[in-house]
């Protein structure tokens, strides 16, 4: 078989999975939003009459109509949300469940007639230059866009726009690809040569080349483990604000090492260092410490205390090396269970 086969297949096999979110909003919100009266009429509408905003993708991964995306694809509450399957069937959506870490989201729907369910990979044994392919609604307009690439880079750390109100958050554990991921293909799923799964399209970097990011599976078959077990994404929660230490952040605050999670809250009106009832306040974790280490593992601009906590649950108790001015502690903290949104329906 050619490697043009093995592409082809791969598409033919995942492709049946893969579904279009359509954004929309009233035209009376449209219209207190542009600068310009009545501009609303002139915009593309969907069936309700809505004006419509934008597009993401998505892939079915149950029998029962289970949906992976990103969050920021359908974090705005104002907006309107649709899921349209390969035959351009609409389905309205239900979501289950914001991933309060990951840019990933767990959508309900109506099963389409003719569906498949995707397979999911694996990420861990990636190579440089394995060839995925990636699949999704390009520009929000063009479904069912395909691009073929390479994996360039792997465990990438990016800062990325998360919401409408420009809020950034860190994503951790990237998997680059040369593989056009274009606005619209958010959410969609990038695969191997097997038609498997191996990441979540999730973000490009605007003004280079040929330079997209994609989740790890692995990240998302956790949280649809907890969705299935839970009925919610299970997250630990340990409550400290902070920034990590470096040189320049020992110059400027005058710390006494250049590492560790510095606790300290941002210059926001009412805003805590410490999260009032939180397992870290409960320990007695205060403003101006330094987190050392977690279980006896360096805190650094490399793994930072969230890494630290990826791979833990609510209920575990991690022990941290914690510097007081001069004095070192080693404090003890449940970790309990981050507050959840509730399953919310935004259909028409």
């Amino acid at each position: 078989m050619t490697h043009e086969d093995e592409v082809v297949r791969a598409v033919e096999k995942i492709l049946p999975s893969v579904v279009s979110i359509t954004i929309s909003k009233h035209v009376d919100f449209v219209n207190r939003m542009l600068p310009l009266d009545g501009i609303a009429a002139d915009l593309p509408k969907d069936a309700d009459g809505n004006i419509r905003l934008g597009g993401g993708s998505g892939f079915i991964i149950s029998n029962d109509g289970l949906v992976l995306t990103n969050k920021h694809v359908i974090m705005d509450p104002d907006a309107q949300y649709a899921i349209f399957d390969q035959s351009g069937a609409r389905s309205d959506v239900q979501i289950l469940a914001r991933d309060p870490i990951h840019d990933i989201a767990i959508l309900k729907m109506t099963p389409p007639a003719n569906f498949a369910t995707a397979s999911l990979g694996k990420s861990q044994n990636l190579r440089l230059g394995q060839t995925v392919i990636a699949i999704g609604n390009a520009l929000g307009e063009f479904q069912s866009s395909v691009s073929t690439g390479v994996v360039s880079g792997l465990s990438r750390l990016i800062t990325a726009v998360s919401d409408m109100s420009g809020h950034h958050e860190r994503l951790r554990g990237l998997i680059q690809t040369d593989a056009a991921i274009n606005p619209g293909n958010s959410g969609g799923p990038l695969i191997n040569l097997h038609g498997e799964v191996i990441g979540i399209n999730a973000a490009v970097i605007f003004g280079a080349q040929n330079i997209g990011f994609a989740i790890p599976i692995e990240k998302a078959a956790r949280d649809l483990g907890d969705i299935q077990k839970y009925g919610r994404i299970r997250r630990p929660f340990l409550g400290v604000r902070y920034l990590l230490a470096n040189t320049a952040l020992q110059k400027q605050f005058g710390l006494p090492v250049n590492y560790g999670a510095f606790v300290v809250r941002e210059m926001i009106p009412g805003d805590h260092a410490i999260i009032p009832g939180s397992p870290a306040d409960i320990a007695g974790v205060k403003e101006g410490d330094i987190i050392l280490a977690c279980n006896g593992k360096s805190i650094n601009e490399k793994t930072s205390l969230e890494d630290m906590l990826e791979n833990t649950n609510p209920g575990d108790t991690l022990t941290f090396s914690v510097l007081r001015g001069t004095e070192k502690l080693t404090i003890p903290i449940e970790l309990k269970e981050r507050a959840q949104v509730k399953p919310e329906s935004l259909g028409k």
